[in-house]
This record gives C-alpha cells, sequence and structure tokens, in this order.
C-alpha cells in the first residue's frame, strides 16, 4: 500500500482561460501562476480550504463538450471534481445568485448535493454537510 498523506491537486483541461479563471476565482479560487497554458502547462489556483486545481490548456477540440459525461458511449477517466460543502442551503444560494446552473441535485440520508459545470461542462458535484458520499454510497449498496 502506499503511505498517501492526502490529495494534492487535479488538472482540469479547458478551452477559454479567461472564463475558466472567472468562473473558479467566482468560486473563491486564487490564480497563484501561469505555469505556461499556452504550452499546454496548468494554471495553478488555490482555494482558502486548501484545494489545488490547475487548469490545462489550451484544449484543441469540441471546446465546450463534456465527452466523459455527455456522450452516450462511455469513455475512461476523471467525470467530476467533489466538493464537500459546509452550507448546502447557502451553497445553492450563491450558485443560484450567481447564474451559475445547477444541472442536476440528489438528497440522500438528509445530504443535499447539486451539481454545476464550469464553461467547459466540466461537472463539479456541491456536497451538502453529512456523512461522507463514500458512507452514503456503502450504507445504500450494503444496507
Amino acid at each position: 500500500m502506499l503511505d498517501i498523506a492526502n490529495f494534492d491537486h487535479i488538472g482540469i483541461r479547458i478551452s477559454d482561460r479567461e472564463k475558466s479563471v472567472k468562473f473558479y476565482e467566482l468560486l473563491g479560487f486564487k490564480l497563484l501562476a501561469d505555469g505556461g497554458y499556452e504550452q499546454g502547462h496548468p494554471l495553478v489556483m488555490l482555494h482558502p480550504s486548501g484545494i489545488n486545481i490547475n487548469l490545462l490548456g489550451p484544449a484543441t477540440a469540441r471546446a465546450g463538450e463534456n465527452v466523459l459525461m455527455d456522450e452516450k458511449k462511455k469513455y475512461p477517466g476523471i467525470t467530476h471534481l467533489a466538493l464537500k460543502m459546509k452550507d448546502a442551503e447557502a451553497t445553492e444560494k450563491f450558485v443560484t445568485d450567481n447564474g451559475i446552473k445547477i444541472t442536476g441535485r440528489r438528497e440522500f440520508r438528509g445530504t443535499s448535493t447539486i451539481f454545476i459545470r464550469d464553461p467547459d461542462r466540466n461537472v463539479l458535484e456541491l456536497v451538502g454537510p453529512g456523512p461522507s458520499v463514500a458512507e452514503l454510497i456503502a450504507e445504500h449498496v450494503h444496507g
């Protein structure tokens, strides 16, 4: 077994630097560094919670399409980023107040989850307080 300390970052391929940076800044991320976006290297963005995302680009095909989630044919890859939120109601209010479309929702055992998309339709799952999604799924599957 690997002795993993924590999750360091996730890379998200984007097609429009300005739109994506603006979107993630709205969520509270701060642009720390441009590692060479035009050459396919990351824009490093850090949230006060410590979550680090790397926006990679520029995408050269099918901008604004999510081939992992929106197509009937299912390709391997990371389908979404799930973020644990402190307050589900405040999160939904923030999302709607800022004109971000909610593309899905789920409620299970008191845990409210909404799904949103970034400018390239990458999925972010915003999970409200309560048990972890892993616990909820295991409980659902194993009764």
